[in-house]
């Protein structure tokens, strides 16, 4: 194989994506994740100090972040941790989602 069949090979199956920028964005979106669940927390704090309730739907958009990472490497990679994972995370985006929008729907009525 010459250089150039190996180039072109490396590029059908990198589908013309750098490996560094491929690492980059996981990096990014393993960061942005933290950032969102340390805004929400500050969120959800503030607002219990000023007897505002909680808001669990907050947490659902949190939370649906991680479950579709986790979604994504479990049907590419097969693993039961993965799975394990992504059900425990959609368990809770569904109750958190549900509690927040049983609780809009009672607090409208009243």
């Amino acid at each position: 194989m010459n250089k150039d069949d190996i180039l072109t090979k490396s590029r059908l199956e990198n589908k013309n994506r750098d490996i560094y920028e491929r690492e980059l964005l996981k990096q990014a979106s393993e960061k942005a994740t933290i950032v969102q669940m340390v805004l929400a927390t500050i969120f959800f704090v503030i607002q219990i100090l000023v007897d505002k309730g909680t808001n669990w739907g907050l947490w659902a958009i949190v939370l649906s972040a991680n479950m579709m990472i986790y979604w994504v490497k479990y049907l590419a990679l097969r693993q039961k941790f993965e799975f394990a994972t992504a059900m425990i995370h959609t368990i809770l985006v569904s109750v958190m989602s549900g509690y927040h929008i049983y609780h809009l729907i009672v607090s409208s009525a009243a």
